[in-house]
């Protein structure tokens, strides 16, 4: 007997993960939005107090039954938006739970929340991406796509998808065959038009990519890179001259104010410092291998700045909060622009050396 699966992976996880953590940072900023406007309200009486956090809870029901009770995409969609904005306004209250004085603005409130989102993304993209799809898999995903075939709402994306999806199945298992001959008999309705979001996505995509492959970009991306190391250097040479080896400066500029800042380091001043050092020491190392291979620059700027979204942003967050959103924005560019250059850099290899594996087409760029 056939050992029995209990989990089947959706292939289209990674959508739904990006919907939920959209929804739950959205709600996040909005709700410290309105409370900051509206001079932090509080909704009861003199006994009661009604926290948002009961408001998180009956958001994430609205979208524990919608996923539970409803079939189709569109019910998914309900339900990973209803789930997110109910997390991120569970999770908002977060400092008033793991403090004995109820604080809702204890500083590293906002450190924890963000950790808390790269925990959950970590663990949805290992879930998706520690190991190939199994033909069962596919087979459970195409029937999945199928649903919209009975709600006469499949279209030719839809069917082409479901049809790729068949083709990486078990070839002798009759069910397979089944679908794919009732897969060519299949109405179709024209594709429908995208939402909203989904246009703006499309349209920012484009966009983007379309600046990020000219060559002046590249510079701009090393410019960056330049720009970072020599600030963690200057950084550095600051801390170990002031505050470790206790020279005296004169208190001019930006070095009087840095010894001043350095006079009560703590202990996440010296987390940032680290983790800022290890991304400089890797984006250092990337300009070095500029010389050699754009590709092999490209993808050790690329560790440069997981370092830094993983790690220094942490910080960022745990010591400016809210205002650390302006570092992560820039970074999640720089890396969107980085993987857009490596596929660029990949492709071009590959069409000079078509016996080059692309794992090993970094050796031979330049």
């Amino acid at each position: 007997m056939k050992k029995q699966r209990y989990f089947i992976r959706n292939i289209e996880a990674g959508t739904y993960l990006e919907i939920f953590l959209i929804s739950a940072v959205a709600s996040i900023l909005a709700i410290r939005a309105y409370l900051a406007i509206t001079g932090y309200p509080q909704l009861g009486n003199s006994d009661l107090h009604i926290a948002h956090m009961l408001w998180g809870g009956v958001f994430m029901l609205i979208g524990i039954i919608a996923l539970s009770m409803f079939l189709g995409k569109k019910a998914q969609y309900v339900g990973m938006i209803c789930g997110g904005i109910g997390f991120g306004t569970f999770i908002d209250e977060v400092g008033k739970f793991i403090t004995q004085d109820n604080d809702y603005f204890y500083q590293p409130a906002v450190a924890i929340m963000y950790v808390t989102f790269i925990v959950i993304f970590l663990i949805v993209r290992n879930i998706q991406t520690r190991a190939r799809y199994s033909r069962l898999e596919y087979l459970m995903n195409a029937i999945h796509e199928l649903e919209e075939v009975a709600m006469s709402d499949m279209d030719m994306e839809e069917k082409e998808k479901v049809a790729e999806y068949l083709e990486k199945c078990d070839p002798d298992d009759p069910l397979v065959a089944e679908l794919k001959n009732a897969l060519g008999k299949m109405e179709l309705v024209p594709v429908s038009e995208p939402g909203h979001y989904v246009r703006l996505r499309t349209r920012l995509g484009s966009f983007y990519r379309n600046i990020a492959v000219t060559n002046w970009f590249r510079w701009v991306i090393i410019a960056f890179f330049t720009a970072q190391v020599a600030f963690n250097l200057f950084y550095v040479f600051v801390l170990v001259a002031l505050k470790m080896l206790n020279w005296e400066v004169l208190n001019i500029g930006i070095i009087g104010s840095l010894a001043g800042e350095l006079e009560k380091i703590t202990f996440s001043d010296y987390a940032y410092l680290v983790s800022s050092l290890l991304a400089a020491g890797l984006a250092l190392w990337g300009l070095l291998l500029f010389v050699k291979s754009r590709l092999s620059a490209f993808k050790m700027f690329e560790r440069s700045v997981m370092v830094s979204l993983f790690l220094t942003q942490v910080f960022v967050f745990f010591q400016a909060q809210f205002w650390g959103l302006a570092g992560l924005i820039i970074y999640l560019l720089v890396y969107v622009a980085l993987r857009f250059m490596i596929d660029r850099e990949t492709h071009a290899i590959l069409e000079q050396n078509p016996n080059v594996v692309g794992e090993n087409a970094d050796d031979t760029g330049s």
